[in-house]
């Protein structure tokens, strides 16, 4: 009897799996056809498919299946992520990247965090957890839309490199404030800053390591061995990459986004990979990143209460609201302004004040705090939802015109 159920079990995850890839490669499809960012039409569709709509998908928040999409997912498009920066872009604009993406996380979820406690009446640690998991933008996002609108290149790498950096930043705020909602630790601001140090920096070790050992064994002239099987050494190197890290108390989150920093930029430690496999190797990544993204954004679609969303509407858009319009501008000016080697213009700033999408790692997160039933976790789930869509259907689709009004536009 227990066999015979462990392979119903099994069937119905296996159908699950095949359905969300199927509406969502062609939820993708129409995505790319109407120019917006695909991550919001997954959401939309992932509602519509829930145990609450048409009941075709019912993978539970709590269940292994969902942990471990969510955990490996996170990882990939951070590594993904990582990937796509360029170490002569991080040596002109460093200053503004690292205190935006470290102190600016901060003042993003304290603003926000206050807000959600005077607005939603939640107690102020299940707020600023509200407010550390908004707090990063979503390079998975903000990649694809830059590739689209031809902003200056100076803006755009720094955006995008944000993006990828404050995400492992935003994870380790997240279950930094988590471990004190849930009595597991006290606040103290010094602990935490040498908390948050001591995991960045073994994250960053563990992530430059494996990174650099994947290059070799990938792309070295006479050590490369494993070139044909590149596209294995990545999902290998971001799951050693992860629990090298997690098993040191450090952020695994930093690690893979660190690994691929390295491994994307390994031509600068003399490494070069045949023209062939490199190809091969960047259609795997970017098509793994992209199944990542459809399974994240459909379970959490799925995954929706709707009377918890009618619950927290209006309170959720007013504080979404605040985040857009007062924490966002607050950091970027804030963080900018530090930074007198980049000179940065006002209307460098104001752009970067809007390009500040919500996405795949908030919406990890906030599945992970669902699974872990964390104190508010249905809330933050609903405020992140909301703010998802707020930002990726307002922000996203006015990037365009923005650009062009502020003129930040790439000269043709």
């Amino acid at each position: 009897m227990e066999t015979s159920a462990s392979i119903e079990i099994a069937k119905h995850t296996l159908l699950s799996c095949g359905l969300i890839l199927a509406i969502g490669t062609l939820t993708g499809l129409l995505a790319q056809k109407m120019r917006i960012p695909d991550v919001a039409v997954f959401l939309v569709v992932g509602m519509g498919i829930g145990p609450e709509a048409l009941g075709l998908i019912d993978i539970k928040a709590d269940s292994a299946l969902n942990q471990i999409i969510l955990l490996f997912g996170a990882s990939y498009i951070l590594f993904d992520g990582g990937a796509s920066l360029r170490f002569n872009v991080l040596k002109q604009v460093w200053i503004t990247i690292v205190v935006i993406a470290t102190v600016g996380v901060v003042i993003t979820a304290a603003i926000t965090g206050l807000a959600a406690h005077f607005i939603l009446g939640v107690p102020m640690i299940v707020a600023l957890l509200l407010g550390a998991t908004l707090a990063s933008t979503d390079p998975a996002t903000l990649v694809p839309i830059f590739r689209q609108v031809r902003i200056r290149d100076r803006i755009a790498q720094t955006v995008m490199s944000e993006s990828a950096f404050n995400d492992a930043m935003g994870a380790i705020v997240t279950f930094g404030v988590l471990a004190v909602a849930m009595g597991t630790g006290e606040f103290s601001l010094a602990s935490a800053l040498v908390d948050l140090l001591k995991q960045s920096a073994i994250g960053i070790v563990a992530g430059i390591a494996l990174g650099y050992l994947a290059a070799l064994l990938i792309a070295h002239e006479r050590l490369a061995f494993l070139a044909e099987y590149a596209p294995v050494v990545t999902l290998v190197a971001v799951i050693g990459a992860y629990f090298a890290a997690d098993g040191l108390q450090a952020s695994g989150f930093m690690a893979v986004f660190v690994f691929g920093i390295v491994l994307g930029n390994k031509e600068s430690f003399g490494f070069a990979m045949d023209a062939g496999e490199a190809r091969k190797l960047d259609e795997y990544v970017s098509t793994t990143a992209f199944i990542m993204r459809l399974f994240i954004f459909m379970l959490v679609g799925a995954q929706v209460d709707f009377g918890l969303m009618g619950r927290y509407l209006w309170g959720g858009v007013a504080v979404v609201t605040v985040l857009m319009l007062v924490a966002r501008p607050v950091t970027v000016f804030a963080c900018a302004l530090s930074d007198r080697r980049a000179r940065w213009s006002i209307s460098e700033m104001l752009f970067m004040c809007w390009t500040r999408e919500t996405g795949v790692i908030p919406g990890a997160l906030a599945g992970l705090l669902l699974g872990m039933k964390a104190p508010g976790a249905q809330m933050i789930a609903s405020v992140t939802f909301i703010a998802i869509l707020m930002t990726i259907l307002i922000q996203a689709p006015t990037t365009e015109w923005l650009g062009r009004r502020l003129g930040v536009m790439q000269a043709d």
